[in-house]
């Protein structure tokens, strides 16, 4: 715990950027509304002699106060705009119902064009794509976050080598996915996604071997349709009502092969398809990653994995 004597303090001191436990020893005057709400989780208390006086201030001759500071959120977006808007939405919601007030989250984004990696993951040039993310990582780490998120599932088919480029920790989508899956008790699940999720080992790979879950897919025709309305519409900021029926019909096939939960293994699909949509539990990755985003951020450090 680092320990700093400020001299005088006051209510708009703020600790360095950082600083997840910070300790501020001070003799000092404070008023009470100046830690009521702090930023991020904190504990403050006055000790040995304390006097209050007419202006609602305590003098507190010794004045521990302990600021616990949310940790700086990474997060790899762009890909699509769509999807990562959904992702500030929802950690910033989380943040303020967990700590109230005005509160949000500390957050940093890098932001591609999305143009320009969907271009090299339909010509397949992977390494380059992968360069891209790794650098876009290493962007973050500098920037000051403490750990990264990539917002698209499809991307985390470069998620070990992004992983092995950084210092700080990477979520991996499919990690809370899962877990939230396994608690619910069930085990065979239905992936919709690019086809690049549907049909590639990195992704169905990590959620069977990981954490013994049978996934099943559409068929070729189904699969197609699906990419077809993620890449056509949905990144493109279009929902049709033909296409949410199309997905209907996706999901009920996949429960008709005894699918007993959906995962929207796409970012943008929640646009799209929504709990009334499916006769079964369906599992949005973009609310569950940033979800497990804010846990992390809010998270002590001392209780923080590495």
């Amino acid at each position: 715990m680092s320990i700093a004597d400020a001299g005088s303090c006051s209510a708009a001191w703020e600790p360095p950027a950082r600083s997840p436990d910070f300790t501020h020893q001070a003799r000092c005057r404070l008023p009470f509304s100046s830690y009521a709400s702090g930023v991020g989780r904190f504990r403050a208390s006055c000790v040995v002699d304390l006097a209050t006086i007419p202006d609602s201030t305590v003098v507190c001759w010794a004045l521990v106060l302990e600021i616990e500071v949310q940790q700086v959120i990474g997060l790899i977006g762009g890909m699509s705009w769509e999807s990562s808007a959904e992702y500030y939405r929802i950690i910033n919601q989380a943040v303020r119902a967990r700590l109230g007030g005005v509160h949000s989250a500390r957050i940093l984004m890098w932001s591609f064009d999305f143009g320009e990696v969907e271009a090299l993951q339909h010509a397949g040039r992977w390494d380059a794509a992968t360069a891209l993310m790794v650098d876009a990582a290493q962007r973050l780490e500098r920037g000051g976050a403490d750990f990264a998120l990539i917002c698209t599932n499809t991307m985390h088919r470069m998620a070990d080598q992004v992983q092995a480029g950084i210092s700080i920790p990477l979520i991996h989508i499919a990690d809370p996915t899962a877990e939230r899956i396994r608690a619910a008790g069930l085990s065979r699940i239905g992936l919709l996604g690019t086809a690049f999720t549907m049909e590639q080992a990195f992704y169905k790979g990590r959620l069977s071997e990981r954490y013994g879950l049978d996934v099943l897919v559409p068929n070729q025709e189904d699969r197609a349709r699906v990419h077809h309305v993620i890449y056509d519409e949905l990144v493109q900021g279009r929902v049709k009502a033909p296409s949410r029926d199309a997905f209907r019909g996706v999901i009920a096939h996949l429960v008709a092969q005894g699918a007993e939960a959906i995962i929207l293994g796409c970012t943008e699909i929640m646009l799209l398809v929504q709990p009334e949509d499916s006769s079964v539990p369906l599992f949005d990755t973009t609310a569950i990653h940033a979800e497990a985003a804010v846990e992390r951020a809010l998270q002590p450090a001392h209780s923080q994995a590495a």
